[in-house]
């Protein structure tokens, strides 16, 4: 099985808002799958380069309600995709204790997505967002 990995962000936010979307879900892309990120390399230099992605993440864009909507079906018809999520709980929080707080106290329908990370079988991954242009 070949995998890939995607993200999909909501192309109305702000500039800044759409990078820290993406840092924070590849930070946790980076905890969750293991290998994704290389070993350290030496450059011609003898410089130390810290290991990057092994694997492309293309940033796609969407809507926000285009993006809840995708979720939701990942979440309850594709179990065996890594769907990572950032929301706006997480957005309007300053650090985790208060983030835990406040999703525990969100449903569903106070939950807006900035933008999600999916994982998994490439066939499976091309087919929920083979549609979504790249965001540039």
């Amino acid at each position: 099985m070949e995998n890939k990995c995607v993200m999909v962000i909501d192309c109305e936010l702000p500039t800044g808002l759409i990078a820290n979307t993406a840092a924070v879900l590849a930070l946790t892309l980076g905890k969750k799958i293991e290998g994704i990120i290389g070993p350290d390399v030496i450059d011609g230099g003898g410089q130390l380069h810290k290991g990057i992605t092994t694997t492309p993440i293309p940033i796609l864009k969407s809507s926000g309600s285009t993006i809840k909507d995708l979720r939701d079906t990942i979440s309850t018809n594709y179990p065996d995709l890594l769907l990572v999520d950032f929301s706006n709980a997480a957005q309007t929080t300053k650090n985790y204790k208060d983030y835990t707080e406040k999703i525990a106290s969100f449903t569903n329908t106070d939950l807006a997505y900035l933008g999600i990370a999916i994982y998994g079988d490439k066939k499976s991954v091309n087919k929920l967002t083979g549609s979504l242009p790249l965001l540039r």
